[in-house]
């Protein structure tokens, strides 16, 4: 572990911090730390940087509410930028985008879909409902809605499967995906205790069953 004295800050006491999303990789925002912001920023386990334009310390999400929960942070190998792997608890831009980087300048820099940005966007129509909205539909009609629809989905699957239909399978598969993330938000399960579990298991070798 380095000392924050052994960081490289510049002529102004700063370093470059690049904020990382602990569930996408996809980089959030690029802010600049003092060694004071760093040593709040370590001590209280969130983001807090130095406001070049306001000359002041800003904690980020201390009006917004958008806190950044610090996983780690990581210095270069000539320590004078870090990378600080957040989850976060909103958008990472003032203008209410997800990350700050967003004007495409050459080719489209697109973050690769994950599971994780699908529960975060499910969770997101739970929290603030958006009218037309499917997945909002299913939230307002409640668990039962839910989980009617997910043994519709799961019955889709069995049928692709047998009749060894491989993109109408896929296309099932998607769609049985997306109706438990539903169900995991309505929950309040994250994928984070899905990938908990089967990290305590050996499942790939052996048939895990609970029944009650």
């Amino acid at each position: 572990m380095l000392d924050i004295n052994e960081l490289k800050f510049d002529k102004d006491g700063l370093i470059p911090a690049i904020v990382v999303d602990a569930d996408t990789g996809a980089v959030l925002t690029l802010a600049y730390m003092s060694r004071e912001s760093l040593r709040i920023s370590i001590d209280e386990g969130r983001t807090c940087f130095w406001s070049r334009s306001r000359k002041e310390l800003w904690r980020k999400g201390e009006t917004s509410g958008n806190v950044q929960h610090i996983a780690g942070i990581k210095a270069d190998c000539d320590r004078d930028a870090l990378t600080v792997t957040v989850k976060k608890d909103g958008p990472a831009c003032h203008t209410g985008a997800d990350s700050c980087f967003t004007d495409s300048v050459f080719g489209d820099g697109s973050t690769p879909f994950s599971p994780d940005i699908l529960y975060r966007i499910i969770l997101d129509r739970k929290i603030n409902r958006k009218e037309g909205s499917y997945t909002t539909y299913l939230f307002d009609k409640g668990t039962d809605k839910i989980l009617k629809k997910l043994g519709e989905e799961s019955t889709e699957v069995i049928i692709a499967g047998k009749a060894g239909d491989r993109a109408e399978t896929v296309y099932e598969l998607a769609d049985l995906a997306y109706h438990s993330m539903v169900l995991m938000a309505q929950m309040g399960i994250t994928p984070d205790d899905v990938k908990k579990e089967l990290a305590s298991r050996h499942i790939v070798d052996k048939k895990i069953s609970r029944r009650r």
